[in-house]
């Protein structure tokens, strides 16, 4: 392969039995081959996160019927739950739900995101990428911390959150249109003035500023946190990309890309396989990865602490009663 490194095989033995996993993003792309594979390790339950209730039963029958988890584990709990990633209360509704329905819970996969190259607003009211690939999937992070929490002090072993990365994150906006200090980083992001087509980049940042600052307040006896870029991979993640971007993407793709099976390969280890080592890290290439250096810098530390305070602030305003920790 050129250009990107080669995933080895999830090690063998690897066993999921007993656990139950939820993958957002689940009925395609790297979300359905991340939920195959939990499959295959034997996972007990499977929950995969939809936003159509048609796509969610198709996908379950596909996984049902693949031969490799038919094989492996036939008698496997696999369901599909609604999720609106674009609206806060679909988000809500979905981790009440899991509340109520989930005794326990080992691997929360953040996986659904999106790319879009122009300025919309979210059912929510906030800038659309930030608010699917970031601000939904922490406010359900919040919810169900308790959860993952307690399901390790059950079992005596570390749950899992990971977000979905991207080595993108280099290209974000903020080193050269910072925000000002009375400015808050939301209204940053919302600021359609501000707006850039960079703003996917702004999100991984973003993801990877939430997991180091939700790292320090978890420990890792109890959930490992982390981030993880699965590289360039074979999807049709660009689908919603003018065409001016979707040619050379097609090029390029065609020249490094991993498969789908190759590309959830770093997902499945950065959920299930990484230690404690991994916590509050970026992962690439199933290797713990430094970039990017903004983070480490005072204005990145300054925007790591604000946008927590604002994140925490705002799903405190969506559920008065969740508590998080300090």
């Amino acid at each position: 392969m050129v250009g990107q490194a080669r995933i080895p095989p999830t090690p063998a033995g690897t066993s999921m039995a007993g656990q139950t996993v939820i993958v957002t993003g689940g009925n395609s792309g790297l979300g359905f081959e991340t939920a195959r594979q939990f499959l295959t390790l034997q996972a007990s339950r499977v929950i995969i996160a939809v936003r159509s209730e048609s796509k969610g039963q198709e996908a379950i029958s596909a996984l049902r019927a693949d031969p490799a988890v038919k094989a492996a584990n036939p008698s496997a709990k696999v369901e599909a739950f609604l999720l609106d990633l674009e609206d806060y209360q679909s988000g809500l509704r979905f981790a009440q739900r899991v509340k109520k329905e989930v005794p326990e819970l080992h691997v929360l996969l953040c996986n659904a995101g999106m790319n879009i190259l122009r300025y919309e607003t979210s059912k929510s009211g906030h800038e659309k990428v930030m608010q699917v690939n970031c601000y939904t999937h922490f406010f359900i992070a919040f919810e169900l911390l308790p959860l993952l929490r307690a399901t390790a002090v059950k079992r005596g072993t570390p749950s899992h959150i990971s977000f979905i990365g991207s080595d993108m994150q280099s290209m974000h906006t903020l080193a050269n249109h910072p925000f000002t200090s009375p400015e808050t980083l939301l209204g940053h992001f919302d600021n359609l003035k501000a707006y850039n087509m960079k703003r996917y980049a702004d999100s991984k940042l973003t993801a990877n500023a939430f997991t180091r600052k939700l790292a320090t307040v978890v420990s890792s006896n109890h959930v490992i946190v982390n981030t993880v870029c699965p590289g360039i991979v074979a999807t049709d993640f660009e689908r919603d990309l003018p065409v001016w971007v979707k040619v050379p993407y097609f090029f390029i793709r065609a020249v490094v890309a991993r498969k789908v099976d190759e590309g959830s390969r770093t997902l499945v280890y950065a959920s299930v396989i990484a230690g404690p080592e991994t916590h509050g890290k970026y992962l690439n290439h199933n290797k713990v990865d430094i970039n990017p250096p903004f983070l480490d810098e005072s204005k990145g530390k300054e925007f790591i602490e604000k946008f927590w305070t604002e994140m925490v602030k705002e799903a405190k305003s969506l559920d008065p009663q969740l508590e998080i920790p300090a």
